[in-house]
């Protein structure tokens, strides 16, 4: 079927960046926790957990493809498979385990473009990408001076609270009404280049906010009302209660 050029175009942008060192994980890992991702969908253990009233009447071990660490492994897998039943007190033994937030929301948002990409390509009879090309370099470690918490598991950084060190992850400087910074954009601004990355796809993938706010015309191939109703569905049957 035809495919906009656009869509691929974005997702090559953003699949070439996994390979990328990120904000909190170099190139080599972030092409592991897309690997990962791809491997948790025929792990023995998470099929049972996703199967059981709840996942922790189920024990054991992931299958594992072994290059990341325990609670970067549990992240992955759980994200990737039963997101529906995840809770605070998950997230906060993945602390205790070592994983620290900086890096479990850049975790969060390779796992998010991997799937994202993945589901579509076969969607549309299109075959999997190999994985990313790692990049040599070193992740940026910096964690923005205006995080607060105050409304997720992990930090946010909200548009008034964006730094001039900071990039322009809201695009408030070129245009105050194109980002509005809601929770969903907020969610993964503790590591502004993985926010950025996903939220760039995204929008081709969906629509860019200023296109959903306007209800006077149809910019895509199907109306506002068929994509908030395709969305709800997909929402409802991943458990999504966003």
């Amino acid at each position: 079927m035809p495919i906009r050029p656009d869509i691929l175009e974005a997702q090559t942008r953003a699949w070439t960046a996994i390979g990328h060192p990120g904000g909190w994980w170099a190139g080599a890992e972030r092409v592991a926790i897309a690997a990962e991702t791809r491997h948790a969908a025929s792990c023995a253990l998470c099929a049972a957990r996703a199967k059981a009233l709840s996942p922790s009447m189920v024990g054991g071990d992931h299958a594992t493809l072994g290059s990341l660490p325990g609670a970067a492994i549990e992240a992955i897998h759980r994200i990737r498979t039963d997101s529906g039943r995840l809770g605070e007190n998950w997230f906060r033994r993945l602390l205790t385990d070592g994983l620290d937030e900086e890096h479990y929301v850049e975790l969060v948002s390779v796992v998010a473009i991997t799937v994202a990409i993945d589901t579509f390509r076969s969607a549309v009879g299109l075959d999997a990408l190999p994985l990313p090309v790692v990049h040599a370099g070193t992740p940026e470690r910096r964690r923005p001076v205006g995080i607060r918490h105050n409304l997720a598991w992990v930090g946010t950084l909200a548009p008034e609270d964006v730094g001039p060190d900071d990039p322009d992850l809201y695009l408030t400087r070129r245009d105050p009404s194109l980002r509005s910074g809601a929770n969903i954009q907020r969610a993964l601004s503790l590591v502004p280049p993985a926010m950025m990355q996903w939220w760039d796809m995204l929008e081709i993938m969906y629509m860019p906010g200023p296109w959903m706010r306007d209800f006077t015309r149809e910019y895509r191939a199907v109306s506002h009302a068929q994509i908030e109703m395709l969305a709800a569905r997909v929402s409802a049957l991943n458990l999504c209660i966003y």
